[in-house]
C-alpha cells in the first residue's frame, strides 16, 4: 500500500518516464522475437513461425566451422586491445582538462577533442584510406626518411593498430564528457586544504579526483566490458579487405557476409546470437568482479 501510495503522489514522474518505456519495448523488445529465426531453416514463403524448427544445428555448424577460431581470436584480440588501450585515455583528458582554468580555453579545447565524435566512420575510414595510401602523405614521409612506401591498408599487421587508434581519436574526447562532469562535483575546498598541506599535483589527482570519479569509472568498464564482442561492426567492415582479413575478419564482418551477402540469414542470426551471449556473460562477470572491488556498487 505505501508503494501504491507513493506512485499515486508522484505519478508525473512516471509520466515523465512513460514514453521512454513504450519506445524502448517497441525497439528494443519486439525486435527479439526475430531472434528465433537462429532455430530454424528460416523461408521468406513460410515466414518465421512456419519456417521449419532445426534446433541449435546453426550453432553447432558455425561452432565446427574451420574459421570459428580465428574469428572468436580476432574478435576478442581487436576489442581487448581497443578496451585496454583506448578506455584510460577519456579519464586522462578529463584529469588534464580539470586543470584548466580559463573557461574560454577549457571551451576551445573540449570543442577541438568533441569535433571528431562527430565525423561518420564512413568518413573516418576514408581519411584512412586517403593518409595511409602507397602515394598518401605517411608513406611521403617514410620514403623521406629513407623508408620504403608501407601498404598500411592491405597488411594484416597492420589493421588493428589503425583501427585501435583512430577509434581513440575519434571517441575519447566525447567520452571524457562523463569524467569532467563527474570531476565538477570535486569540492574545491579539497584541492585548496591538500594544496596547503604540500601536496602535489599528482597527489590530489590521486588522493581527491580519482576517488571521486570511482564509481562512474566502475560503471564505464561494466558497459564497455558488456559490449567487449559489439566491436568492430562498420569499421571492421570499411577496413576489411582479402588482403588483411587474416587480421580483420571477426564475427561482425562474417556475420555481414553470410546474412546479407549470402542471405543465410538463420545462420547469422545464430552467430549474433552468440555474440550477444557472450557479451552478457561479460557484463555479469565484469560487473560481479566489480562489486567486490568497489565496495558493492555496480549496475547490476
Amino acid at each position: 500500500m505505501e508503494k501504491l501510495r507513493y506512485i499515486k503522489n508522484n505519478y508525473w514522474l512516471y509520466l515523465f518516464v512513460l514514453p521512454a518505456v513504450v519506445l524502448t519495448i517497441i525497439f528494443k523488445y519486439l525486435p527479439m522475437y526475430g531472434v528465433l529465426i537462429a532455430f530454424k531453416d528460416y523461408s521468406f514463403r513460410k515466414g518465421i513461425l512456419g519456417s521449419d524448427w532445426v534446433g541449435f544445428h546453426h550453432f553447432e555448424r558455425f561452432f565446427n566451422a574451420p574459421n570459428f577460431e580465428q574469428l572468436l581470436f580476432n574478435t576478442l584480440q581487436l576489442n581487448i586491445y581497443g578496451l585496454l588501450l583506448g578506455f584510460p585515455v577519456p579519464i586522462i583528458l578529463a584529469l588534464m582538462l580539470n586543470q584548466v582554468r580559463k573557461a574560454a580555453m577549457k571551451k576551445n579545447i573540449q570543442l577541438f577533442l568533441y569535433a571528431p565524435n562527430f565525423i561518420s566512420v564512413v568518413v573516418v575510414v576514408g581519411m584512412l584510406f586517403v593518409l595511409f595510401s602507397p602515394t598518401g602523405p605517411v608513406n611521403k614521409l617514410v620514403v623521406a626518411f629513407g623508408g620504403m612506401p608501407l601498404s598500411f591498408m592491405s597488411e594484416p599487421e597492420y589493421f588493428r593498430p589503425m583501427y585501435i587508434l583512430s577509434g581513440i581519436w575519434q571517441g575519447a574526447g566525447w567520452s571524457s564528457i562523463i569524467y569532467v562532469a563527474a570531476l565538477a562535483g570535486v569540492d574545491p575546498e579539497l584541492h585548496n586544504a591538500a594544496t596547503l598541506d604540500g601536496a602535489s599535483l599528482l597527489q590530489r589527482i590521486r588522493h581527491i579526483d580519482l576517488p571521486t570519479i570511482r564509481p562512474v569509472i566502475a560503471i564505464m568498464i561494466i558497459l564497455a566490458a558488456g559490449g567487449i564482442m559489439a566491436g568492430g561492426g562498420d569499421k571492421a567492415i570499411l577496413m576489411w579487405n582479402e588482403m588483411n582479413m587474416e587480421k580483420s575478419d571477426v564475427i561482425s564482418t562474417y556475420v555481414y557476409r553470410i546474412g546479407f551477402q549470402q542471405a543465410n540469414y538463420s545462420f547469422s542470426a545464430a552467430v549474433e546470437l552468440f555474440n550477444t551471449v557472450i557479451n552478457l556473460i561479460m557484463l555479469f562477470t565484469v560487473n560481479f568482479i566489480v562489486k567486490r572491488v568497489n565496495d558493492g556498487d555496480g549496475i547490476v
